[in-house]
């Protein structure tokens, strides 16, 4: 295992005056053994980052570590890492057992030491009935498996994974989710996961970076991420849906936005008053839209109740209270979180 070290990173395309700064001073540390999740939109420079770790872009400034040593001018193959992207990269022509194998039969590890390696790995993944099988025998999970199980038997300091689940439908991701989450807890390796997916981030990450026009938003536990968004790009891009960020709430102080999420909003008698524009039934769930009837603020509001609360009708006014120890306000100028007593 291995910590990595990100000091102050930039990555810059062109040169002089008409470079491109793509990557904007990431200052970070993942500890030894740590599962950190990098997530954003796209473009957001997520992938980048995590190129420049594996070695597969250059960096235009600062210092990357893995293990302490600054490995800037390493080649990939030199940083003791393993990649899993998002396509399997497979080859179709050998069995699983060989597509696991091969990177060990090109550095020339004993042959008995590579059988140990991969059926080790196979056991891990579950992968053991399927190993004289070709890739276009396997279903898309299973190619992902094999693909992780590659990047396994090399016995890396550090996983790297570059949105490994995208090319999945909904129930092989969260399938596989789970079986990345049991892998890391068998190996304990250091790993760095690239997404776009909040959910993926949320459930994977026991740390998760999010990053927004190359700039780090915020660094810290899923938990910290979702209860305080350090700013109000974090606070509407986590969670499903989005935090209510207001311009126009009652009450609210000059140049400040303020934040309350759907679930924290209880239908009450008296409160804030909307205007019901649609309502979404989620099973044991529901989501209510609906816009200030108190004002001409062309606002909406999420509401999140339970299945036990009545359908409101559309055109109603419905009244709404938040709950006071969890409404959060941002400077309206820079975005960033403001602290409360």
């Amino acid at each position: 295992m291995a910590s990595i070290e990100l000091k102050n990173v930039i990555k810059r395309y062109g040169v002089g005056k008409s470079a491109n700064q793509v990557i904007h001073g990431i200052n970070v540390e993942i500890k030894h053994g740590e599962f950190v999740v990098i997530v954003g939109p796209s473009g957001c420079g997520k992938s980048t980052l995590l190129r420049m770790v594996a070695g597969l872009e250059e960096i235009s400034e600062g210092d990357i570590c893995i293990g302490g040593k600054v490995v800037n001018q390493l080649e990939p193959s030199e940083r003791d890492i393993a990649m899993v992207f998002q396509n399997y990269a497979l080859y179709p022509h050998m069995s699983v057992f060989d597509n696991m194998a091969y990177g060990l039969k090109i550095a020339k590890v004993p042959t008995a030491e590579i059988k140990t390696r991969v059926d080790k790995a196979a056991k891990i993944l579950e992968l053991g009935p399927y190993l004289e099988r070709k890739p276009k025998a396997l279903s898309g999970g299973q190619r992902q498996r094999v693909a992780m199980g590659r990047a396994i038997v090399r016995q890396p300091q550090v996983f790297l994974f570059d949105e490994p689940l995208s090319n999945l439908d909904a129930k092989l991701r969260a399938q596989t989710r789970l079986e990345i989450q049991k892998l890391h807890r068998e190996l304990g390796i250091t790993s760095l996961f690239v997404t776009h997916d909040q959910v993926e981030a949320m459930t994977l990450a026991q740390r998760m970076i999010v990053m927004n026009g190359g700039v780090m938003e915020q660094f810290g536990t899923p938990e910290e991420v979702y209860t305080r968004p350090a700013t109000t790009f974090v606070a509407g891009f986590i969670g499903s849906p989005p935090m209510n960020l207001l311009s126009n709430a009652p009450d609210a102080k000059a140049g400040t936005i303020t934040g309350i999420r759907p679930e924290h909003l209880d239908i009450t008698p008296t409160g804030w008053a909307l205007t019901v524009e649609a309502v979404e039934m989620l099973g044991a769930e529901r989501l209510v839209y609906g816009r200030w009837a108190h004002s001409n603020a062309d606002e909406l509001v999420i509401i999140r109740t339970e299945e036990s609360h009545g359908v409101p009708m559309l055109g109603a006014t419905l009244h709404v209270t938040p709950r006071p120890d969890r409404i959060h306000h941002f400077d309206a100028t820079t975005g960033l979180r403001i602290e409360t007593a």
